[in-house]
């Protein structure tokens, strides 16, 4: 069974970090680009961070660069959102996702992405 499990979410103050994991089974996560994606209440599901297969192509949403980093670990299968300078505007549910993209390639698109996980709950407030 293909799957992507999120954790490490949580409540946290203004300024605060995160660690976001999303460890996959079923499935070799190295193959895939790898997509991290928020969705608040009434609004759509944005991107937030991507990186592709190789590793060689990253990409950040304005919202996030300089305090968000993706990453990934192939031996453990799992890829990471590193958050800090937390704010409120960041509270949302956190997807990762896998994608079948090409090898020096991401995307903040939702539509391009196979696999989802079933999200973790992030809330910047004090």
């Amino acid at each position: 069974q293909l799957q992507l499990v999120e954790s490490g979410g949580g409540l946290v103050q203004p300024g605060g970090s995160l660690r976001l994991s999303c460890a996959a089974s079923g499935f070799t996560l190295a193959y895939y680009a790898i997509g991290w994606f928020r969705q608040a209440p009434g609004k759509e599901r944005e991107g937030v961070s991507c990186m592709s297969s190789s590793g060689g192509s990253t990409n950040l949403a304005d919202s996030v660069k300089g305090r968000f980093t993706i990453s990934r670990d192939n031996a453990k299968n799992t890829v990471y959102l590193q958050m800090n300078s937390l704010k409120p505007e960041d509270t949302a549910v956190y997807y990762c996702a896998a994608g079948d993209l090409v090898e020096h390639y991401c995307s903040g698109a939702p539509y391009e992405y196979d696999y989802w996980g079933q999200g973790t709950q992030v809330t910047v407030s004090s």
